[in-house]
């Protein structure tokens, strides 16, 4: 039952106003053809895949399947892969892998163009294998117990280099492992497809690097957790669609309606996020990161890496994986007009942007361009019932935030002394930055509600705004004591 409703209204016809940015916006996902980007969005899939994720690749890259299959620290039948014993470098210094680049551009759909679920599924492997390449140096200093991860190879050959780099530009995303298009949501597949994504349990992930074939590990609980996440983000996309269009129309009760559906849509998500602790268990999650490192601002690769036979010979700078890169909170900071402070660390969260799929990056931006446009902020702080909406998702916001603190301090900062994210940013310093502008927004529409009229709302409220004020004292607290103990 919604925490926000006793009964659910009937929900709005979806919006026109993004028509240009999300042109499948009203299509049924399963008429659409395969040489759409996979990520295209809809209102009905949201930021999932349009279709599940490819798990076989055409015949002429039965080699890449191989490869990637015996690559796992543990296979899928419980054997120990190559990269459990440090032997997956060789393997393709010694000729693993043929240069496949050629065969990208004969993957054709029905209709004659370049089939993106293929290319994606390519897209995927070859960020495994590369990362499994680079970084198998670093894993093994850690698995032996020595003190940091050390130099990973400096130089990705031209069979791992060539395909994923073509399929990058196809793809319009960097040539480097990505969080939707390889680890996290083109990476799972369903054991009961009558049951679909609808049971956690039911979600398997098609690679990994540890153990992440095993279901029940850590791994599959840190992939597979952000995927039950996001199988809920029709809602958002759909309640912020209808948020717009109803703020342009100044119909408040449709206003109303549209926050109904995106406060409980949060909700869910949140439900869903609070199992990562029991999924994925912190001791574990140092083991499997160690692949998800990008070559940006990281110690291992302190000159980027050079590409052979690609850019030039110049050596190339990416970002890690990092959940940051998923686009639900951005979502949702582009249409409350959340202001971000002008500072390095805001640089990198608009850098996060072109690492997620094409459609995303297209839709987030038409909806910062919409929410600017008809002035969200400015129109759900003129009344106070829609300004206790405004600041009950705002919360939420905060809340989702607020747990991903808690993650990068349970999960990575009291177990390693690395200064920095996969995605490249101080780990420590960065996430504090998005949090106190959300608690600071939260601030400024709470003193504008007249005094008043602030008896008059419901308690939640209330205490909401009180939880924020203290969490921002505790939050500044933490963030000053291991910033003062790493010598931030």
């Amino acid at each position: 039952m919604s925490p926000y409703l006793t009964a659910r209204p009937s929900e709005p016809a979806v919006s026109t106003c993004l028509a240009n940015v999300t042109p499948y916006l009203d299509n049924d996902p399963a008429s659409l053809p395969d040489s759409l980007d996979p990520f295209t969005i809809t209102a009905s899939t949201g930021f999932m895949p349009l279709h599940a994720p490819l798990t076989r690749l055409p015949p002429a890259f039965a080699a890449v399947a191989s490869l990637v299959a015996e690559m796992p620290v543990q296979k899928l039948d419980g054997t120990p892969g190559l990269l459990a014993t440090y032997q997956f470098g060789l393997a393709i210094d010694h000729g693993a892998l043929p240069n496949l680049t050629p065969e990208i551009g004969k993957l054709t759909a029905p209709d004659g163009k370049l089939d993106l679920a293929k290319v994606t599924a390519i897209f995927r492997d070859f960020s495994f294998l590369a990362s499994a390449y680079l970084l198998e140096p670093c894993y093994e200093r850690w698995s032996l117990g020595l003190e940091g991860y050390g130099l990973g190879r400096q130089t990705l050959p031209a069979c791992l280099a060539g395909p994923l780099v073509k399929t990058a530009r196809i793809l319009d995303i960097p040539a480097f492992m990505a969080y939707a298009a390889a680890y996290s949501l083109y990476n799972y597949r369903v054991e009961d497809s009558a049951i679909g994504t609808d049971k956690y349990s039911n979600l398997r992930t098609i690679r990994a690097f540890q153990h992440g074939l095993d279901p029940t590990s850590s791994e599959a609980g840190f992939v597979l957790t952000h995927v039950d996440m996001v199988k809920h983000s029709a809602g958002l996309v759909r309640g912020s669609a209808q948020l717009l269009d109803a703020i342009r129309a100044q119909d408040k009760s449709s206003v109303l309606d549209a926050f109904i559906l995106l406060l409980d849509t949060m909700h869910v998500v949140e439900q869903s996020m609070e199992t990562m602790w029991t999924n994925s268990k912190p001791k574990d999650y140092l083991g499997y990161r160690t692949f998800i490192f990008g070559i940006m601002n990281q110690s291992m690769f302190p000159n980027g890496v050079i590409y052979e036979g690609e850019n030039d010979g110049r050596p190339m700078f990416v970002r890690g994986e990092s959940g940051a890169n998923d686009s639900m909170i951005p979502l949702l900071d582009a249409l409350l007009q959340i202001p971000m402070p002008a500072n390095p660390l805001t640089e990198i969260l608009k850098d996060f942007q072109s690492y997620r799929p094409k459609p995303h990056r297209e839709f987030l931006a038409g909806v910062r361009q919409e929410a600017d446009w008809v002035g969200v902020r400015e129109y759900c702080c003129k009344d106070v019932d829609v300004a206790v909406c405004y600041l009950k998702l705002l919360d939420h916001v905060r809340s989702f935030r607020w747990r991903h603190w808690m993650f990068a301090r349970e999960y990575i900062i009291k177990r390693s002394t690395h200064p920095t994210a996969t995605g490249g940013s101080p780990i420590i310093r960065w996430l504090r930055n998005q949090l106190f502008a959300v608690l600071d927004l939260m601030s400024t529409v709470w003193e504008g509600i007249d005094e008043a009229e602030r008896h008059d709302v419901d308690k939640n409220v209330i205490e909401i705004m009180a939880d924020a004020l203290d969490q921002r004292q505790k939050l500044q607290r933490e963030v000053e004591r291991w910033c003062q103990e790493r010598a931030h």
